[in-house]
């Protein structure tokens, strides 16, 4: 059997509270990613970053489409020096 990875290994040391915190905000991100997909709105890189949680700059070098979890996520056009985003629900 494998031992777990360092950071998988930090996780499990949390207390359970807040492991499920962490699984609360999770699924709070999920939800807004839903919405966001459902209603067919437009994100700029920094606020799908944040909803991500990663550097802006790690959104825009992925390219024009990618896969995020449960969605694909398109470079849809660029407003000023923003570019704008749309996710599509995939299953």
């Amino acid at each position: 059997m494998d031992s777990p990875s360092p950071v998988q290994a930090d996780i499990e040391s949390l207390p359970r509270e807040v492991r499920v915190e962490h699984l609360r905000d999770l699924l709070d991100t999920l939800h807004i990613a839903d919405d966001i997909a459902n209603k067919g709105y437009l994100i700029t890189s920094s606020e799908l970053a944040d909803l991500m949680d990663v550097n802006a700059s790690a959104v825009t070098s992925r390219g024009d489409n990618w896969v995020w979890r449960n969605w694909v996520v398109s470079r849809v056009r660029r407003e000023g020096n923003q570019i704008l985003w749309q996710l599509e629900r995939v299953d």
